[in-house]
Formats: C-alpha cells, sequence, structure tokens
C-alpha cells in the first residue's frame, strides 16, 4: 500500500503512528505495528511512532523503563515517542484500565500532533483502545492530513458481548465514539470480512467503501517448523507426551474454560496456557488440582517460534457469537510452525 502510494506521489511518505505497543513490548498488536514500520522503513519512508512504553509482559512498566512520563527516541527511519501507560497491576479492573486508556491516548495525541513539524502524509492510528482512533483524529486534523484507522478488534462491541461492560451510559459513549472516529477515518483497515461488515453497517452506504480488509500477517522466516521436542518443553517439565497449548492473551474473550474441561477428563494429555491477562487468576482457579495443566508465562519474541513448536497441537479460542467483532491472528503463526490447530 505504502510502495503503491510512492509511485502515485513521486516521493517518499512521511507518517505519524499511533499504538498502544511497539517494540521491544511483545504484545501481538506490537509485534504486527513493529514489522509494519520496519517494512515502510525498508521502502525509504519516514514513520514516526507515538506508543506506550513497555508494559504489556506483566501490566507494570518494565524494569529500565521507569522514570519518566515521556520518553523520546531518534531512530535512522523517524522517531519513537513512547508515553507511560498508567497501567494497574490489577486487570480484572475495567474502569481503572479504562481511565488509563483515556489519560494515556490523550497524551498519545498530544505528541502525534507535535512530533514532526515536518508535513505529514497520513496519520496512523491503531484500536484498540478506540480512544486512540479518536485522538488520532484530532492529531490528523491539527496536521491537515488524513487518518488511517486500523482496528484490530471492534470496540465497545467485543466487551459487551462478553458482558465485561453492562453500564449503559459508558457503552453509548463509546459507541458514539466509534462511529464518529469510522466517519472522520480517511481510510478504516480490519482483519476479516465479518470486522468489515460489523464496521460498514455502522455507516452511511456512502462511507462504506473506506472500509477496507487488510489481514494480520506472520514472518515466515523467523516462524519454520522445528522439533516437538524444544528446550522450553524441558523447562515446563514435560516429555515425550501429547501436548496442547493455547498461546496469547488469557482474556474472557477466549472462553478458555472449556480448555481446562478437556484436560480434566484426557489426563493422559498435558495442557500449556503460555500467556497472561485479566482471566488468567480465574482460569488457574479452575485448574487447581489438574496436575496435566501448566502455565507459562510471554516469552521473548526470538523463542516464538520454539514456543509454538512445543506442542502438538495448538488452541485457537473465540468465544461464541464474537467472529464479527475480534479476530484470533495466531492462526498465521500457528500453521507457519507445522502445527495443528484446533
Amino acid at each position: 500500500m505504502a510502495d503503491a502510494a510512492t509511485a502515485k506521489i513521486g516521493r517518499p511518505l512521511r507518517f505519524v503512528v499511533l499504538c498502544p505497543h511497539f517494540a521491544p513490548d511483545i504484545a501481538p498488536t506490537g509485534r504486527v505495528m513493529t514489522q509494519l514500520v520496519e517494512q515502510w522503513a525498508a521502502l525509504g519512508h519516514e514513520i514516526h511512532v507515538v506508543t506506550s512504553l513497555p508494559w504489556y509482559r506483566s501490566h507494570r512498566v518494565e524494569p529500565g523503563w521507569n522514570g519518566r512520563l515521556i520518553r523520546r527516541e531518534t531512530t535512522t527511519w523517524g522517531s519513537v515517542i513512547r508515553v507511560h501507560p498508567l497501567t494497574s497491576a490489577n486487570k480484572s479492573n475495567l474502569v481503572a484500565r479504562a481511565v488509563a486508556f483515556v489519560i494515556f491516548s490523550l497524551m498519545a495525541g498530544f505528541c502525534a500532533a507535535t512530533i514532526t513539524r515536518k508535513r505529514v502524509d497520513a496519520v496512523i492510528a491503531m484500536s484498540p483502545p478506540l480512544t486512540l482512533g479518536t485522538v488520532g483524529w484530532l492529531a490528523a486534523r491539527v496536521r491537515r492530513t488524513r487518518l488511517v484507522f486500523n482496528v484490530q478488534d471492534i470496540f465497545p462491541d467485543a466487551v459487551v458481548r462478553t458482558g465485561a461492560i453492562t453500564n449503559r451510559f459508558v457503552i453509548s459513549l463509546a459507541s458514539w465514539l466509534e462511529r464518529f472516529t469510522y466517519r472522520r477515518s480517511h481510510a478504516v483497515v480490519v482483519l476479516s470480512d465479518d470486522l468489515c461488515a460489523n464496521v460498514r453497517a455502522k455507516l452511511s452506504v456512502s462511507r462504506a467503501s473506506t472500509v477496507h480488509v487488510v489481514p494480520n500477517f506472520v514472518d515466515t522466516v523467523g516462524i519454520t517448523p522445528r522439533d516437538r521436542l524444544t528446550p522450553y518443553r524441558t523447562e515446563l517439565g514435560l516429555g515425550t507426551e501429547p501436548v496442547v497449548m493455547y498461546a496469547g492473551n488469557v482474556g474472557y474473550s477466549q472462553g478458555l474454560e472449556a480448555l481446562v474441561e478437556v484436560a480434566r477428563r484426557n489426563s493422559n494429555i498435558s495442557f500449556v496456557v503460555n500467556g497472561d491477562g485479566a482471566a488468567l487468576a480465574d482460569l488457574r482457579a479452575q485448574a487447581a488440582g489438574l496436575a496435566n495443566v501448566r502455565f507459562s508465562g510471554y516469552q521473548p519474541d526470538d523463542r516464538l517460534a520454539e514456543v509454538l513448536a512445543t506442542a502438538d497441537v495448538q488452541v485457537v479460542s473465540l468465544r461464541a457469537g464474537l467472529a464479527a467483532v475480534s479476530v484470533p491472528s495466531k492462526v498465521y503463526s500457528i500453521l507457519a510452525a507445522g502445527r495443528g490447530v484446533v
């Protein structure tokens, strides 16, 4: 897309990117945006990223990154501004998380509007959080340029359907912000046809053409099939028995309670939950006493291929009714690793 635009305009492009995570943070959306920026930079474009300090692994700012509200880095392809995410270690406190996202988004939006004095070809904002899209529009207005809204999950639909948010005022406000941002985006990018239909249903017929499906991708060089008897399997205390793994965010939309119940009925198979999230404590409690269930935290990016290879079968889980609001993009990585998917 950026390469085609370069050919049309006749010069390298300059983007401002607003995203919740960026390398070295290990969040899946951070990996996606980092790889996109690296590709754009390889094509000669200039990119200025506004993101958070790394915090996804433990929901706390990682050691070595504390002490400053905002940090700025200069890179060979532009710059990165990192804003404190104001996160709470209590992942189940949705009110605190929502307030933190709003404050973070406001600070990030200000940084996006002022990060460079040069002319900007587009502001690219990633959701969730939804508020990054709204402040991205404000930044684009200030810079007199276009907003490209990259939507990884549909909010507030995703949290409403899981029952995580029930307050009618909050839902109405979030729905209004959602439609407001869609209508003011030059382009809305979603991951699947179902998400596309969801967004288009909230727009007028004349604006439907602004919604585009661009699936996430996978690094097929870094992730390749490997032997199942990995060092990570040994670290987990596993032998040669069959291993079923879920690797990723342990949230309420995943519905991983079913995985624990399957483990309860199949003691000859080992089950591994590799990740973290708001539903982890509840899942651990449900699995208490099951010797064939193991929990492990997120691993560094350079171990992703090894982690995926450790299992014979990888699980991709999503609660019923959420296909139109969320897409589990980990399927691509699992297939690249040569493992089966359930």
